[in-house]
């Protein structure tokens, strides 16, 4: 098992990466918050890892913290959700933002990504609502969700979504947005995405 990897990055692309190490190169399917982690090439990474294995291939995918890794591994222990539809999720949040919406039952946020319906969603939030919200304080990687729930920009993201934006859309908006509620991030969200 690949745990982890450090080394050169070679290769920086929307949807993965290539770290050189001992003259290995290790391409690794990343998220765009991952992404975000990233140095440019010719830069030294350092990602946690989680190698899926399957009949007719291997891929190797890359977490730029351990909480990220730990919720990809509790979204593909749901039925229905693969590696590639956990990568799109954890491409529209944060892992607090997502265990937030799991925490608070959340539906509209996950049915936001695609190949995920009702019937799904609904699986990730009864599946998972009892692992996130154990109050784990560990620091094991998977906080408490249920603190993070009124979290205003938690909600305002969650608001944005519901307002037809998708989960990338509206982590985008609120990337630059001040405001002390979720009505006044929404606002200076919605101005700033409103200007040409």
């Amino acid at each position: 098992m690949i745990a982890s990897v450090r080394g050169e990055v070679v290769v920086r692309r929307p949807d993965h990466v290539v770290v050189e190490t001992a003259g290995v190169g290790y391409r690794l399917a990343v998220s765009a918050n991952t992404l975000r982690a990233i140095p440019s090439a010719g830069q030294d990474a350092f990602l946690h890892t989680h190698l899926v294995l399957r009949d007719d291939a291997m891929a190797l995918f890359g977490f730029a913290t351990e909480e990220e890794r730990d919720l990809f591994l509790m979204l593909t222990s749901v039925s229905g959700i693969g590696p590639k539809v956990a990568q799109a999720i954890l491409s529209g949040g944060t892992a607090r933002e997502l265990i937030s919406a799991i925490a608070a039952g959340d539906l509209a946020t996950f049915q936001a990504y695609p190949g995920v319906g009702k019937k799904t969603a609904q699986r990730i939030i009864i599946e998972l609502r009892d692992k996130v919200g154990t109050g784990d304080t560990s620091g094991d990687g998977i906080p408490d969700g249920a603190g993070e729930a009124d979290d205003p920009r938690s909600l305002a993201r969650t608001g944005l979504v519901n307002l037809g934006y998708s989960p990338e859309e509206a982590l985008r908006l609120l990337e630059g947005a001040s405001g002390s509620t979720p009505e006044d991030l929404i606002s200076h969200a919605l101005r700033a995405g409103a200007r040409p």
